[in-house]
This record gives C-alpha cells, sequence and structure tokens, in this order.
C-alpha cells in the first residue's frame, strides 16, 4: 500500500485531507499517513483528525511515499515543489472523482483537480496547479506551473495564464485574456483585459447600456 503525505497542515491542508481520505475508488491502493509542516503543532487544536505532523518539511528525505500539496500560495507552491522534487520527492497528481475532465486534456504532475470541476478539451494544465471545487476551466485554456485556481471560477476558452497565478473564488475571465506570471485576480472580478506579470487586479468590468427605444424594439 501507497503513503501519502500532504506537504502543509494548514486550511488548504486540511481541505486535501477531506477529499483524500473520502475517496473510496483506490482501495488498498493507498493511505493518508501524514502531514509535514514546519510547524509541528499546526493540527493541536484540531483533535478529531486521526493523522498528524509526522515531519517537517525542511527535513524530509523520501521514503517511497506520494506527496500531495496541500499550500494555497502559488510561490510557496513552486519554491518547494522544486526543492522536494530535487530530493527525489514524487507527487501524486490527484483528480477527485466528482470532476469530469476531457480526455484530450494534459495535467501536470503535483496537482489537484478539485469536487465538481469541469475541464474541457485541449487545454494544458502545468505542474503544481490546484483547481478548486466547481470551477470550469474552459477549451484550450493554458494554466502555467504553480497557478493556484479557487472554488466558482470560470475560466473561459483559449485564455493564458503564466507562472504562479493567483485566482481568488467566483472570478470570470473572459475568452482570449492573458494573465502574465505572479498575478493575482481578486474574488468576483470579471477580467476583460490582459493583466501584467505581477499585478492585482479587482473589480466588474460590467457598465450599463443605455438603448433608443428603436434599438430596444
Amino acid at each position: 500500500m501507497k503513503r501519502i503525505l500532504i506537504v502543509g497542515a494548514g486550511d488548504f491542508g486540511r481541505e486535501m485531507y477531506g477529499w483524500l481520505a473520502g475517496d473510496r475508488r483506490h482501495g488498498l491502493e493507498w493511505t493518508v499517513a501524514g502531514f509535514l509542516d514546519d510547524n509541528v503543532a499546526a493540527l493541536d487544536r484540531y483533535s478529531h483528525y486521526p493523522i498528524g505532523v509526522v515531519g517537517k518539511i525542511s527535513e524530509y528525505e523520501p521514503a517511497g511515499e506520494l506527496l500531495v500539496f496541500g499550500i494555497a500560495s502559488p510561490k510557496v507552491r513552486l519554491l518547494l515543489g522544486e526543492r522536494l522534487l530535487a530530493k527525489g520527492g514524487e507527487f501524486l497528481t490527484y483528480i477527485h472523482p466528482t470532476a469530469v475532465v476531457s480526455q484530450f486534456t494534459t495535467i501536470g504532475r503535483g496537482c489537484f483537480v478539485g469536487p465538481y470541476s469541469i475541464i474541457s478539451t485541449d487545454v494544458r494544465v502545468g505542474d503544481f496547479v490546484a483547481i478548486n471545487c466547481s470551477t470550469s476551466v474552459g477549451h484550450d485554456c493554458v494554466i502555467g506551473d504553480g497557478c493556484m485556481i479557487n472554488s466558482h471560477c470560470d475560466l473561459t476558452g483559449h485564455t493564458k495564464f503564466g507562472k504562479g497565478v493567483f485566482i481568488g473564488s467566483s472570478v470570470c475571465v473572459v475568452p482570449k485574456i492573458k494573465v502574465g506570471d505572479f498575478a493575482a485576480l481578486g474574488a468576483g472580478s470579471t477580467v476583460v483585459r490582459n493583466v501584467k506579470a505581477g499585478t492585482t487586479v479587482m473589480g466588474h468590468a460590467a457598465q450599463r447600456l443605455t438603448f433608443t427605444e428603436a434599438e430596444a424594439a
């Protein structure tokens, strides 16, 4: 039986435990054995978890287990991903059983696709990407390494996201938009223009339209 360790015992790490532990598809293939976190007391106030922090990320040495990211920060995911791979760590890409993923989509290593998410055809997803619950990724999207896409987002067709992009909950990105490396899209935003690397945008772009009586008819 393969052991799984969740990298990070914070909020997102605890969510990852819930998805993994509740998935019965794999039977005896693997089991969640614990968390890695440099804060070894991260779970002390949660007495209901049957597993705990079994070691520090900084001291981790591979012993044949699989790693799953439980960290939301794109920069941290990318930094730790490189370090853990250099040590010989092996990452699992976990797709929740309720997610729908096209057979013509490619997804990299160390990724997560959450419950009720949909990834359409000819999408390319890089390494260490998290796509959280009920998010839709349209056809021909490109999602760079380390992106964190939160719940209820709508990434429409032919959109492109660079490395390490953070996308807040309920963001809508209209077709063919390009978002640069390490940009951040604030929760609830509607993105209708390209976003430069390293910038943060937020808000709605919709405007009231005025029609003449003839146009309205």
